[in-house]
């Protein structure tokens, strides 16, 4: 059981809301009416490569759908490049480390360069589009930095719970047919450290690399076998 409460708003919220009451009523009966519409709008917000064809093709009796068929759109271009030109020293994101202490703000111009400094890097070492990556880090910005590096490349990431055993991984890694994993040597959690590139190494089943951020003290900088490869920019 549980009960649907409506709660006062301070009349400066509802002031800068970026919807009124009426506008809300007006896109939510359009989006039922008339979805074609209302999808092609909110796509417009995004960045294209290429254009798409058709909204969507839906059949929910055959349980096949289709959305934004023949579009092209890169998810690390819309998350960090297009921002750069009027909020490169903007923070994109703000990092707590275990230590509530250990805190650091990531502006978009250095978030773009620490993405292509890993995305080179991966580019360099036989990582293309449609490969699966395994992910398996501690809760540091350079997760972040992966995962975006990933999309980057058109490579399709498999985000692994840190605190998971070296057994669950190797699970995940065969699962998603990984050849590549991103990981660090450790990861601290409520204090207690984790040996993550000890858990990677222990199931290594079919991946052809690693590659690896020191973690130490909750700073991650890249482990000398990868440093290599970044000195250059994927864009």
């Amino acid at each position: 059981m549980f009960d649907i409460r409506d709660y006062p708003q301070a009349l400066a919220v509802s002031q800068s809301a970026a919807l009124t009451d009426d506008d809300y009523r007006r896109l939510y009966r359009q989006s039922v009416e008339d979805p074609d519409t209302f999808w092609a709008e909110q796509a417009k917000r995004l960045d294209w490569i290429k254009p798409w064809s058709s909204v969507q093709q839906c059949d929910l009796k055959t349980g096949q759908a289709r959305w934004f068929d023949g579009g092209q759109l890169n998810v690390s271009y819309n998350c960090i490049d297009r921002h750069l030109a009027t909020r490169g020293e903007q923070t994109a994101l703000l990092w707590e480390g275990d230590d509530p202490q250990d805190a650091k703000a990531i502006t978009y111009r250095e978030l773009h360069r620490q993405v292509c400094r890993l995305a080179n890097a991966l580019k360099a070492r036989g990582v293309k589009k449609g490969d699966r990556v395994c992910i398996y880090m501690p809760m540091i910005p350079e997760a972040a930095f992966a995962m975006l590096a990933c999309t980057r490349l058109g490579a399709v990431h498999s985000v692994v719970f840190g605190g998971f055993s070296p057994d669950a991984l190797r699970d995940r890694i065969l699962d998603a047919d990984c050849r590549t994993v991103i990981t660090a040597d450790e990861g601290i959690r409520g204090g207690k450290r984790i040996p993550l590139k000890v858990n990677v190494d222990k199931p290594w089943p079919t991946a052809r690399m690693s590659a690896a951020y020191s973690s130490s003290g909750g700073r991650g900088v890249m482990w000398p076998g990868a440093r290599a490869a970044t000195s250059g920019i994927t864009r």
